[in-house]
């Protein structure tokens, strides 16, 4: 009767980390000691059954002879193999079976369900679970940047005490316009592939005309140092209105640089740092000047230079890597 071998009875488990996934509850632990000395006799005697499979015929005077040794020693590792592997069925038995529990409580029995493809219960919880941790490490963020906000007010403020107490200026929304005007002009000096023009067409806000080489123009709307609003578009897009004045609202015509003027509205909200308004404005800038190869380079997660037609047009906002808007997940 042929002897079927299955290796994958004995996995290269350690002792640690076998009595680690054990219960005490329901197990017997000498049986489970014998059995994990079982386990390591059962790979023993497979690995001499290979190894004399490696070794082949050895030199004896005669081929039938050879033969003969082979047969016989291959004969006596397999029925080791035998005697090794009823063993430790025999001790599997006597092990028992510890008791069943689930970390989620009543939840983990959804992931027993035997049509996960139908009622993906189990993996939706999983996933629902990972982003109610995510919401709330980003609303302590959010709550954080808006404690340090002087503009807050409370029904604690109603009163004769309220009345008492003076107002607060708020110290970063108002900026001088010189020095405005100076933020601006370092950041033009750093790079000088940029070219940015400054306007005021309504008093003291600023608005800029960000030209990146021959590749696309931007234009910022500002409130003092804070950036409102970003619309990008082509080089050779025109970017003013019928009366002459700056267009800030129509969108370009190509696809491309509304793409780029969707992730320039996302790193807005990324660079965010009330008290140092001139250093989100300069990490803006320095971001938005990564793309002066946007047709030139390709996406650092696939390699190619168009996916759907289009170019790599997210960066990375702490590396200025560039990736596809799909291959960036």
């Amino acid at each position: 009767m042929p002897l079927r071998i299955d290796v994958t009875c004995a996995p290269a488990l350690t002792v640690g980390e076998i009595m680690a996934d054990v219960m005490n509850v329901g197990v017997n632990l000498e049986a489970f000691s014998q059995a994990i000395n079982a386990i390591q006799a059962l790979r023993s005697s497979v690995t001499r059954v290979f190894d004399s499979l490696k070794d082949g015929m050895k030199n004896k005077e005669t081929l039938e002879g050879r033969e003969k040794a082979f047969i016989a020693e291959f004969q006596d590792n397999l029925q080791s193999v035998n005697r090794d592997l009823t063993e430790l069925e025999r001790l599997s038995n006597l092990v028992g079976r510890p008791s069943e529990s689930h970390p989620l409580h009543n939840s983990g029995l959804l992931s027993l369900d035997p049509v996960q493809d139908k009622t993906p219960l189990y993996s939706q919880l999983l996933q629902a679970y990972k982003w109610s941790n995510k919401l709330q490490y980003h609303a302590g963020l959010a709550s954080s940047l808006l404690n340090q906000q002087s503009l807050k007010r409370s029904a604690n403020q109603i009163g004769a005490s309220a009345k008492r107490r003076p107002k607060v200026q708020p110290s970063t929304l108002v900026l001088p316009i010189q020095y405005v005007d100076d933020v601006i002009s370092r950041i033009g000096r750093m790079f000088p592939d940029m070219s940015i023009e400054l306007f005021r067409p309504n008093g003291t806000s600023a608005v800029l005309l960000v030209t990146l080489g021959k590749v696309l123009k931007a234009i910022v709307v500002m409130r003092s140092l804070f950036i409102d609003r970003t619309i990008v578009r082509g080089y050779h897009e025109n970017v003013h209105s019928e009366d002459g004045k700056l267009d800030i609202w129509s969108k370009s015509n190509y696809q491309v640089f509304q793409k780029v003027t969707d992730h320039a509205t996302t790193a807005l909200l990324h660079y965010q740092l009330p008290q140092m308004p001139d250093v989100v404005v300069r990490s803006f800038m320095t971001w938005l000047r990564s793309y002066i190869k946007l047709f030139q380079t390709p996406c650092q997660r696939c390699g190619k230079f168009l996916q759907d037609g289009l170019p790599p047009t997210w960066r990375d906002f702490r590396t200025l890597e560039a990736f596809h808007d799909t291959c960036r997940q």
